[in-house]
C-alpha cells in the first residue's frame, strides 16, 4: 500500500489531483485509515496509469470514468486502442516537425496543411470512445452509474452469470435449465445496468460471440466456448418477462 503522497511522487500526479480523481468516482483509494489516510494498492495503481494513458490522450475525466467502468471493458483491448491512437499522434507530430524544418531550410512558407489534418485521430480516438453510442440503453447505464458507483460489484454478479452458463454448456440451449439461466442474465443486466428487453438481449447474443472482447471476457469467466453457447442459449429465449 502507498499513501497519497508516495502516489503522488511515483506517478507526477499531485495530491490534489487524486483527492479530485477520489471525490469524482474515478480513482478511489483500496483503503483509508481511521486517521483519515488514503492508501493505494497494486491495482489503483494500474487504474490510475489506466487513467494518466487516457488523459495523454486528451480524453476528459468523465469519459475516462465511463469507458473505465463500462461493463465488459477490456484492459489489453484499451492498451492496445491507447498504442494505436499515441502512435497516430506520434506520426502526426513527426510530419508537422517535418513541415517546419523544410519551411526553415527553405525559408519559404510550405501551402501544405495537410500534417495538421487530425480527422485520422478524431476518428479513431471516437471509437475507442464510444462503447454503445448514443443507444437508450447507454443512456440509462450513465444515469444508473451516477446513483450507484459501485459498478465492480455489478460486473462480478454479470461475471457469475456467464460462469453458471459455462457449467451449462453440455445442455441442450434450448432446455429449461439453460433457459432459467438465460432469464438469470436478462435480470442481472436489467436490475444493475440498463434495462434488457428480449430485443436487447438478442443483440447482446449477437454481439457475445461477434465482438473479441465480449467473447474473451465471458469464456474466461465460464471456460472456453461459453460465449457460443450463451449465444445460443438467447436465441433459444423466449423472451418471456
Amino acid at each position: 500500500m502507498r499513501t497519497v503522497k508516495e502516489v503522488s511522487r511515483l506517478t507526477g500526479v499531485s495530491v490534489r489531483a487524486l483527492r479530485h480523481y477520489h471525490a469524482i468516482g474515478l480513482l478511489a483509494p483500496s483503503q483509508i485509515t481511521p486517521a483519515g489516510y488514503r492508501l493505494y494498492d497494486v491495482q489503483a495503481l494500474a487504474r490510475l496509469q489506466m487513467i494518466l494513458l487516457f488523459r495523454e490522450l486528451e480524453f476528459p475525466l468523465a469519459q475516462i470514468k465511463e469507458i473505465l467502468d463500462a461493463p465488459g471493458f477490456d484492459r489489453e483491448l484499451a492498451l492496445r486502442q491507447q498504442i494505436e491512437l499515441l502512435e497516430l499522434r506520434r506520426d502526426r507530430l513527426g510530419r508537422i516537425i517535418r513541415l517546419a524544418r523544410e519551411t526553415l531550410d527553405k525559408g519559404e512558407i510550405s501551402m501544405d496543411f495537410t500534417p495538421f489534418d487530425t480527422k485520422e485521430l478524431e476518428a479513431y480516438a471516437q471509437e475507442a470512445k464510444e462503447r454503445w453510442g448514443g443507444s437508450p440503453a447507454y443512456g440509462e447505464f450513465q444515469e444508473r452509474a451516477k446513483e450507484n458507483p459501485d459498478f465492480a460489484q455489478a460486473n462480478r454478479l454479470l461475471m457469475e452469470c456467464f460462469a453458471r452458463l459455462g457449467q451449462a454448456k453440455d445442455l441442450p440451449p434450448e432446455s429449461p435449465e439453460a433457459q432459467e439461466l438465460v432469464e438469470a442474465l436478462r435480470r442481472t443486466i436489467s436490475e444493475n445496468f440498463y434495462a434488457c428487453t428480449p430485443e436487447i438481449l438478442q443483440g447482446l447474443g449477437e454481439m457475445y460471440v461477434s465482438d473479441p472482447r465480449f467473447r474473451k471476457n465471458i469464456d474466461r469467466a465460464g471456460g472456453p466456448g461459453t460465449a457460443e453457447f450463451a449465444s445460443r442459449a438467447i436465441k433459444a429465449y423466449p423472451g418471456k418477462e
